[in-house]
């Protein structure tokens, strides 16, 4: 059965980790982050094309979901609407969802300011029990 999820979580709580220890021949790991590696492995975030990673993140997502591969999307998902573009894909093809949500803080690796991360935090909102959120503390 193909499923779709969706890991949320702080900077540096652990969503990729968590993510590529279960990619498998039936499940792809994506995330925006991906978008920012080049062709050497090397990690160069460019702010003003965030949009676009999470556009590509979607599009890649919504690939593998419609050729019958499993997908973890790891992204911070603090918000409903974050997270909307996938609850409606997964609807729209009638993929099964899960939700994990990662509460362990390793540090992040990509620098994120701490005043980055309090905006986070302060709009964190707490999933709705239907959801049946798989938490990883």
């Amino acid at each position: 059965m193909t499923t779709l999820t969706l890991v949320r979580g702080l900077p540096g709580s652990g969503k990729s980790t968590y993510a590529n220890q279960r990619v498998n021949s039936q499940t792809q790991h994506v995330e925006a982050d991906m978008y920012f590696i080049d062709r050497n492995g090397n990690y160069a975030f460019d702010p003003s094309r965030l949009h676009a990673a999470h556009v590509w993140c979607l599009d890649r997502t919504t690939a593998f979901l419609i050729g019958g591969t499993s997908v973890m999307v790891t992204n911070t998902f603090t918000t409903m609407k974050e997270m909307q573009a996938y609850l409606d894909v997964a609807r729209r093809l009638d993929i099964k969802l899960k939700f994990v949500e990662m509460r362990t803080q390793y540090g992040s690796i990509h620098g994120v300011p701490e005043a980055t991360m309090e905006k986070m935090r302060n709009r964190w909102v707490t999933l709705p029990e239907d959801f049946n959120v798989k938490v990883i503390q």
